[in-house]
């Protein structure tokens, strides 16, 4: 049986609280979907996501590829923004330093062998995808990594044009904090729309 699970970096309890926040605000009277909860769907950034086999073991894979970069015990990573992706995702953009980038390369390295390249929706339609981002899918049946890989936190997805204007007016409902701070790795089951819906193994950053 295949199961859809994702790697990814989440906030400390403030910042979790603020991208919970940040969701609210920035939707206004629009309901961003799904809506991000401390109990539920967690704010987070994906490091990888994808179909994986019932052969791996979350708890052994997320401890190889934690302890396979050495992590400070609090990655602070730089917001760039509110910004729209096609079609009709609202994002926080978030920096990506090369740290981040060897944390993917890890994760890819661990987890190539236990994907279910069955499982690719080869019917996807990636005619807005840029080029590297098309490769990516192809390769790994995840639209960002490599050169497409743009770290950011979902805030969510409306309908297109709905999205667009909440974007553009973002500045006039919110503020957004200009640093972010996460201090843990999560193994997780995605939920709606790609959402962090259920922790399978959680590993502290700085561990060795």
């Amino acid at each position: 049986m295949t199961r859809w699970l994702g790697i990814a970096l989440l906030p400390d309890a403030d910042h979790l609280r603020s991208a919970i926040r940040l969701q609210k605000e920035t939707g206004g009277e629009h309901q961003l979907r799904p809506p991000l909860t401390a109990d539920g769907n967690l704010p987070h950034v994906t490091v990888f996501q994808g179909p994986f086999t019932d052969a791996i073991d979350p708890e052994v894979e997320l401890d190889k590829i934690g302890g396979s970069v050495p992590l400070p015990s609090k990655v602070r990573l730089t917001a760039t923004g509110i910004v729209y992706q096609p079609t009709g995702w609202i994002f926080l953009a978030l920096e990506r330093p090369p740290l981040l980038m060897s944390l993917q390369e890890a994760a890819l390295d661990a987890l190539d062998g236990h994907l279910d390249r069955a499982a690719f929706d080869r019917t996807k339609d990636t005619s807005r995808f840029s080029e590297s981002e098309r490769a990516s899918f192809a390769r790994y049946g995840y639209r960002y990594t490599g050169d497409a890989y743009a770290p950011h936190i979902t805030l969510g997805q409306a309908e297109e044009q709905i999205a667009q204007d909440l974007v553009r007016t973002a500045p006039e409902r919110t503020s957004v904090p200009t640093e972010w701070v996460f201090d843990r790795l999560s193994f997780y089951v995605m939920g709606e729309h790609g959402a962090h819906s259920e922790t399978l193994a959680e590993r502290a950053l700085g561990l060795t």
